[in-house]
């Protein structure tokens, strides 16, 4: 029965009831108070109704709240305590209240009044810049119409905070207020203000507890965490908690590879200093430790004598894991343990070092050995090339089914694919799938896509011909084969590995050029025997009259036919090729190959050319070379005319010399990413008869970025254009004797460079490096000159970029160090000069 008045019962029996539920609560009831107070009383609850809510379920809130219709209850007791933590702990509530609605006799019946927690419209950001804002944003993740709770500002709070100390704004203050919108109901806006401060350097780094190594020793194996001070300029100073962290375990790292296998960090802190930071770092080296006795247990295929051999650890070495794990598992300079046993297919190989004995400073190794069984190559597979057809990538591998299985092969396969030029040298997979079960292999070779034709589109000043545009096209990956289908011209047909190019030079009528060549790399299929043909015809007009019959002009034909092939010895990163050209000049009132060989200025010369080279190729990646090396010895000869019985044809007539090359490239990685790469080359070019003189064909000219501009006869006679940065390009006013217009070039050179090369980015599509260089070289016109001492050096800094639709583009800035005889009074030597290549490396 349901009374006619009401009272409210006191407050402060309530949040006893409570406890310290965060809501502010009222109950009213209508059972008139006792004489003596209020006591507890039981009920049954008989509803629930939720008033206040306007965007959430009713009976979503009932549920959460744990409360059911016929469920006990006690007045004032825990149970609606209970109820409102778990409304409150959902964090979409403002604030709870819960009231009597009635009483039925035994039965009561419950309101609860809520105010819920405005939702989020929109957020901006205040006292930063848009770029910095953007970044946040994305950072942040802030969802519209998500319910503004106390958690989701401390969590914004934090996010920005974090964003500001990672780049070194330790002092950065956040302020969120909320603002309504006065668009949508119960929606708010928040404003979040940003006050950066100053950013805070990594002043000083201090070490406490070493002794092995100094201070300086030490900062230097951090990577990231580096201290901003004078001269150190390119050091960021930045203190980033998640960076500190990986260089403290790089220095962990060090200790133990120099033998302190017990080293620890035992603090650290960050301390302002002035306007600076210091951090300290507390260390504790422990004892050094070295190797003492090694034993070997489980081998069989080879002796004790043979392992240790291989291990190349010694008695008295200094303890390192990592020269332990470098010997035993892969050891990128010479052979380790386990190539030795997986080279001759035992896949299933293991071995494992373990500390028998450690006896004041030395360490015994026991090395446990699991032999396994010779693994054979069982499928091959290969996924990712959408474009180049499985054939070619195939013939590149040497892993094939059946086959021993070999981690060298295995890693030989991969390097060959790289040098295919079609994939991301940096995204090739290797995944071996061993069955133990049946002691064979699956190779899942995977790869990505690259482009890899290339145009060219360009224009320079070539000297007397003037402005020269140039055109070409590379298509590196085509296929003759799908030729006759129109389908597959797209926009050429693609993927059989066949190289075609065309390149256009012309400035107009005074001066064009005209080349195509193809390259069959694997004639008939089955064998790497190379096939490559090659038609070029070259014009070149003298003055402004530009006609045929009695204008001044050189013209050039040329053709070349080039086998090759893959050797088995000493290696098969030999290769041996054989080229039959044959070249036809034609000359009409042209002064330019010189009055000793051509007095009237007009004639024909013919040169036929056989040349024979052979090269070594092993650099793992043909656009960033890591390590690797590439020779090659070639020789041209003519048919020795002046040797043969009878008449000789004159030098205007059959071109007669033999010329050899020698080219030597090594790249080695010195830290990191960091590479040398350092060069030899020299030219010879000689004539069978000492009666008669070498001519003005074929000669050598060094000077600039060595791309052979000019315009001169000499570019078109097939002088070979040498790079020597620092100095002038050949034929300037300044350029080196041997280079300039009025000669020929020289009949021998040398050059040595030495290049630091550091990538800034190996994306396929804009591989991009720099590098350091010093480089010396020299040509001269006459043996009885030559002296391989007297050098022209110099030094400077480039950076090459490679993008795959346009090839190579070269920037250098190089300095001279050698003094260039002038050929006039006035003339004057630049100190440093800028060079521009492209589509070449400089030799």
């Amino acid at each position: 029965m349901s009374s006619s008045y009401h009272k409210i019962i006191p407050v402060a029996a309530l949040a006893l009831a409570l406890g310290t539920a965060p809501a502010t609560t009222a109950l009213a009831q209508t059972q008139p108070a006792t004489a003596d107070g209020e006591q507890p009383q039981r009920y049954t609850l008989g509803g629930i109704t939720i008033s206040g809510a306007r965007y959430l379920d009713a009976n979503t809130l009932i549920g959460l709240s744990g409360l059911k219709v016929g469920d006990p209850i006690t007045i004032p007791g825990e149970e609606i305590g209970k109820a409102i933590r778990r409304l409150w702990d959902q964090g979409i509530l403002g604030d709870v209240s819960v009231s009597i609605a009635r009483t039925e006799g035994s039965s009561i019946f419950l309101d609860f009044n809520l105010k819920e927690r405005p939702r989020l419209s929109k957020f901006e950001f205040t006292g930063i810049g848009k770029g910095q804002s953007d970044e946040l944003k994305n950072k942040i993740k802030l969802i519209r119409g998500k319910v503004v709770t106390d958690a989701l500002l401390s969590n914004t709070r934090s996010q920005v905070r974090k964003f500001y100390t990672n780049k070194g704004f330790l002092d950065a203050k956040v302020n969120i207020t909320q603002k309504p919108d006065s668009a949508l109901s119960n929606s708010v806006v928040l404003l979040i203000n940003v006050d950066k401060g100053a950013k805070v350097k990594i002043n000083d780094i201090v070490f406490e507890g070493n002794t092995a190594f100094s201070d300086g020793k030490l900062k230097g194996k951090f990577k990231k965490t580096k201290e901003k001070k004078f001269p150190k300029l390119f050091n960021s100073g930045k203190y980033q908690a998640k960076e500190f962290a990986d260089d403290k375990d790089k220095l962990i790292e060090f200790y133990n590879s120099q033998g302190y296998r017990d080293a620890t960090i035992l603090s650290d802190s960050l301390a302002r200093v002035g306007e600076g930071l210091r951090l300290t770092v507390k260390v504790d080296e422990g004892p050094k430790y070295y190797f003492r006795n090694i034993s070997w247990k489980g081998n069989y295929l080879y002796d004790d004598k043979t392992l240790a051999s291989v291990l190349g650890i010694k008695e008295g070495s200094v303890y390192s894991k990592e020269t332990l794990d470098k010997r035993l598992n892969y050891n990128p300079t010479g052979q380790d343990v386990t190539s030795l046993y997986m080279n001759d297919g035992y896949l299933f190989f293991q071995i494992e070092p373990v500390e028998t004995k450690v006896e004041g400073d030395s360490i015994d190794i026991e090395m446990r050995v699991t032999e396994g069984v010779q693994a054979r190559i069982k499928d091959v597979n290969i996924a990712g090339n959408t474009k180049t057809s499985d054939h070619v990538v195939r013939r590149a591998l040497y892993t094939l089914p059946g086959d021993k299985f070999s981690r060298e092969q295995l890693i030989r396969s991969q390097r060959e694919i790289a040098t295919l030029g079609y994939f991301d040298p940096e995204k090739i997979g290797l995944n071996p799938v061993p069955n133990q079960a049946d002691g064979t292999v699956d190779i899942n070779y995977t790869v990505e896509e690259k482009p890899s034709d290339q145009i060219t589109l360009s224009g320079g000043w070539g000297g007397y011909a003037g402005f020269i545009g140039t055109v070409g096209l590379v298509f590196n990956n085509f296929s003759l084969r799908k030729a006759g289908t129109l389908r597959n011209w797209t926009p050429v047909p693609a993927g059989d590995g066949q190289r075609l190019a065309l390149n256009v030079q012309a400035n107009g009528l005074q001066y064009q050029a005209y080349s195509f060549s193809f390259t069959e790399p694997w004639l008939g299929g089955r064998k790497p025997n190379s096939l490559s043909v090659s038609l070029t015809k070259t014009i070149y007009r003298v003055g402004t009259n530009f006609d045929a019959s009695t204008g001044s002009y050189l013209k050039t034909n040329g053709a070349s036919v080039s086998l090759g092939r893959r050797l088995r010895w000493p290696d098969d990163y030999f290769t041996l090729s054989n080229a039959l050209s044959i070249t036809q000049y034609k000359l009409n009132n042209y002064p330019g190959l010189g009055a000793d060989f051509f007095p009237t200025g007009t004639g024909n010369a013919a040169n036929v050319t056989f040349n024979t080279t052979l090269s070594r190729n092993s650099i793992d990646n043909p656009t960033f070379t890591r390590r690797g090396s590439s020779l090659s010895l070639s020789v041209n000869l003519t048919p020795p005319y002046s040797l043969f019985p009878g008449s000789h044809p004159s030098v205007n007539e059959w071109v007669e010399f033999h010329k050899w090359m020698f080219d030597a490239s090594w790249f080695s990685p010195i830290v990191g990413k960091l590479v040398l790469n350092t060069r030899a080359h020299f030219g010879f070019i000689g004539s069978y008869n000492s009666a008669r003189p070498i001519g003005p064909f074929e000669r050598f000219k060094l000077g600039g970025a060595g791309l052979g501009y000019g315009g001169s006869s000499n570019f078109i006679a097939g002088t070979e254009y040498v790079g020597l940065r620092g100095y002038a390009d050949p034929n300037e006013a300044d350029a080196l004797p041997t280079a300039r217009q009025s000669s020929s070039g020289g009949v021998v050179y040398n050059k040595f460079v030495m290049e630091m090369r550091y990538p800034v980015s190996l994306n396929p599509a804009a591989t991009v490096y720099v590098l350091g260089f010093a480089e010396a070289g020299n040509s001269f016109e006459q043996y009885t000159n030559y002296n391989p001492y007297k050098l022209y050096r110099s030094a400077g800094v480039g950076a090459r970029i490679f993008m795959s639709a346009f090839g190579l583009l070269g920037f250098d800035y190089g300095w001279g160090f050698d003094k260039v005889p002038v050929q006039s009074a006035g003339q004057k030597q630049e100190a440093g000069r800028f060079h521009f290549i492209i589509g070449q490396q400089i030799r």
